[in-house]
């Protein structure tokens, strides 16, 4: 029996923020390695014998991003599902649970947030393939860390009877956070783990126990799936249907309700990278406890995470903070106070502001642009194109734009003229003149973009033609 990975990429990592926001969350950012933290999931179980190319859930403004990550480490996977709406955990894995039994009426699914950190991969693959022997014979199986002392930021599974020859244990509850002294008694106990949120059970088992307990989220994703259509290399899902779904966690949904949890112990190096002290916490640091990436100096600073983006940050004389440096904004944190980042997302939101929202460097399919400057009427940007990469045949109703070809080629379309640009060349758009851009070149082109006019919102754009079908 194959195992599928159906990996979940969606959120939006706001304890990150930051570094994480809603265009780049968390699990499409290289936080603990070169690699992402999506791209770390998907090699985990890469080249394992009996485990399939994984299956991605994501949400659709991300869906660009997730297929060129998978490309860059050379993985293809099973299909991407894009989400309409958000609808927690359980309705996203019921899709992925119906996808896999049109493709495997005897699939096993191992579920596995795309933003979690596994130091010990070995270890996580014998705890898989014990999981694996308990699905087999129809459990519902998820994985207990194995606690390393009282942690409050994550809810806990209290085992029960031993499943003999197997590894695992019944499953006696799932317990919400606690607080300090209630986690120091479950630790004490020894028979309760961390809740991962990662499972491993049969697609029809699933979707068995979620017709009994969640009917009409049942329904739903079934005719979300039944409804679904090809967009590119993505498969979008029937979005009344899906809408339609009830919100919930698979834990409320299935898990609490089934008489067949399982639990497997995994000491696995786990962390879900909740914060930025966990973040720290899962780095190796210098002498005095630091954490560093980027252009950073330190003096006399101890037990400390500082992350530089985009220009030196200089620290002295501190101990115990967390310090990130983003092009647009600047997070200083004790360690012990970064769970409120939260509340500046909120105040961000509630100012109608953007810097929880995208970057200054904000990512398309064909490449990228980084706002450089602002002003009255006018603004310039930083574009990227990749080889091939195509923009949408567009026209603006108020502004011009001027582009200076930094390096690479350029093919220019406006109006009926089309033209090859290169280096040091410029061309000139005229407010409402329809055109386009191109990179019919094999290296990155690299341009300047000037806009000026009345108004310079992203939203000032009339597509005709576009190769990624976008909107």
């Amino acid at each position: 029996m194959k195992i599928y990975p159906v990996i979940l990429s969606g959120g939006a990592g706001t304890r990150l923020w930051p570094l994480s926001r809603a265009a780049l969350p968390k699990q499409l950012l290289p936080l603990i390695s070169e690699q992402t933290m999506l791209q770390e999931t998907a090699l985990r179980l890469a080249g394992r014998a009996g485990v399939a190319a994984p299956l991605v859930v994501c949400g659709n403004e991300h869906r660009f991003l997730v297929a060129e990550q998978m490309r860059e480490i050379g993985i293809d996977p099973l299909g991407i599902l894009l989400e309409p709406v958000g609808r927690n955990t359980a309705p996203a894995v019921a899709v992925a649970a119906n996808y896999l039994r049109g493709i495997d009426a005897d699939a096993m699914m191992l579920v596995l947030p795309a933003d979690h950190v596994i130091e010990h991969v070995d270890a996580f693959y014998a705890a898989v393939e014990q999981a694996a022997a308990l699905a087999t014979s129809g459990k519902l199986a998820t994985f207990g860390i194995v606690p390393t002392g009282p942690e409050t930021g994550y809810g806990y599974i209290q085992s029960g009877q031993a499943v003999a020859g197997t590894g695992g244990f019944a499953v006696d509850r799932f317990v919400e956070k606690p607080d300090l002294e209630t986690a120091k008694g479950f630790v004490a106990a020894g028979n309760f783990f961390w809740n991962s949120g990662m499972f491993l059970f049969r697609a029809d088992r699933y979707l068995a126990e979620l017709k009994e307990f969640q009917p009409a989220m049942a329904a739903a994703c079934e005719a979300a799936i039944q409804g679904d259509y090809r967009d590119l290399d993505f498969c979008r899902l029937d979005e009344a249907a899906f809408a339609s779904a009830p919100s919930d966690s698979i834990d409320y949904a299935v898990m609490e309700q089934t008489r067949d949890a399982v639990v497997v112990p995994a000491d696995i190096g786990w962390s879900d990278v909740g914060s930025w002290s966990a973040l720290h916490e899962v780095q190796r640091g210098d002498a005095q406890g630091n954490v560093l990436r980027g252009d950073v100096y330190l003096d006399n600073v101890s037990g400390s995470l500082v992350r530089a983006e985009s220009r030196i940050v200089a620290v002295v004389g501190v101990q115990d903070l967390v310090v990130v440096e983003t092009a647009d904004a600047v997070l200083v944190a004790h360690k012990d106070q970064v769970q409120r980042v939260k509340q500046i997302v909120d105040h961000l939101k509630s100012k109608h502001r953007t810097e929880h929202l995208h970057h200054t460097k904000v990512y398309r399919p064909w490449g990228c642009y980084e706002g450089i400057d602002i002003g009255e009427r006018f603004q310039v940007k930083r574009i990227t194109v990749n080889p091939g990469g195509i923009l949408s045949l567009q026209m603006h109703h108020h502004r011009a734009e001027h582009w200076i070809v930094v390096s690479g080629t350029a093919k220019v379309t406006c109006g009926d003229n089309v033209t090859l640009l290169t280096e040091n060349e410029s061309t000139y758009i005229p407010i409402g003149m329809t055109h386009r851009l191109e990179n019919p070149g094999k290296l990155p082109l690299h341009l300047i973009e000037v806009q000026s006019g009345s108004y310079l919102g992203e939203d000032d754009i009339v597509r005709y033609e576009d190769v990624y079908q976008r909107a």
